[in-house]
């Protein structure tokens, strides 16, 4: 086990220096000039442009400015933005809320969506198990934003139970809302996911000698069958931390929260590119040590996984 995970870990070197370039590219290939919306409706002169240009390694060719910003980076120096600040700093504060609000939805949407799948999977055809996959297609259908809307109407405005916004500090219990929300979609899938795969064990041949064996109900379920339900399950979870932090741009412009969405957002709009690839730099790191834990995990899950040597 050791040297297999040595060996992803070295894997996820060029997958890194990928993803960064990529970004880097993508950013800085967008039309417009970011040195002109740093100063707005305002004509600066050719000599402060050039200055700035200079400053951001902006007169560089896009290969030399990609390499310099990761030479940077290997030294500790994330970059700056141009309004000044340091990137470093601007991660501090918005990481640890979008952080908050990703794993509290990846919490709601394992917990209930894993229950739901597998009472819907042991009572397959039965009224259960048809109003669990009729909720969890109208989930997928609903785009988020309309799901944000319709919550902060119903819990916010008209019961009162929640704030229709997050305050700066963005604490747990007012980040439960918007968590609800971030998870609707994912939680639809791992119900659909929990359900076909509990219904395809439940007939499986060891589930059948384990029955014959005269084992308890309760123990051939949450030993046999929700055991090995969950591999295709934490497969998901493991690459959905990433697309919940992603997917945290609709939902924390919706709920007002001053997360990596919208300071991702706002970068992308005035081609801010440094703070950009540090964002994505960070989140590509989170999705690369989450996908190495769910690899880690399936031999605990799947005693009939074993890696090589």
């Amino acid at each position: 086990m050791p040297g297999y995970i040595g060996r992803r870990l070295l894997q996820l070197i060029p997958v890194f220096f990928g993803a960064t370039f990529l970004i880097y590219f993508l950013v800085f290939a967008l039309p417009g000039d970011p040195i002109a919306a740093m100063f707005g409706d305002r004509q600066p002169s050719q000599a402060a442009i050039d200055a700035i240009r200079a400053q951001y390694h902006l007169d560089r060719p896009l290969v030399v400015q990609y390499f310099m910003y990761i030479q940077g980076l290997l030294q500790g120096d994330w970059g700056t933005t141009f309004s000044g600040q340091r990137v470093i700093d601007v991660m501090i504060r918005a990481f640890p809320i979008t952080l908050r609000l990703a794993l509290l939805a990846l919490a709601m949407e394992a917990i209930a969506g894993v229950l739901i799948g597998l009472v819907a999977g042991l009572r397959k055809g039965k009224l259960f198990d048809a109003s669990a996959l009729v909720v969890s297609l109208l989930l997928i259908s609903v785009p988020t934003f309309v799901i944000g809307f319709v919550m902060q109407l119903v819990f916010g405005v008209q019961l009162g139970w929640a704030r229709t916004t997050v305050s700066a500090a963005a604490p747990w219990n007012e980040l439960i809302l918007p968590a609800i929300v971030l998870a609707s979609t994912s939680f639809a899938y791992i119900v659909r996911l929990t359900r076909s795969s509990v219904a395809e064990n439940l007939s499986a041949d060891f589930v059948r000698t384990a029955t014959a064996k005269g084992l308890p109900r309760r123990r051939v379920i949450q030993v046999h069958v929700l055991r090995n339900s969950l591999v295709p399950v934490v497969t998901f979870l493991g690459v959905d931390l990433g697309a919940l932090m992603v997917g945290a741009i609709v939902t924390e412009g919706i709920f007002n929260i001053n997360g990596v969405g919208g300071t991702i957002y706002r970068a992308v709009t005035i081609g801010e590119g440094p703070t950009v690839v540090s964002f994505v730099a960070v989140m590509v790191i989170i999705f690369m040590m989450a996908n190495l834990l769910v690899d880690v995990l399936y031999a605990w899950l799947d005693p009939r996984i074993r890696y090589a040597k």
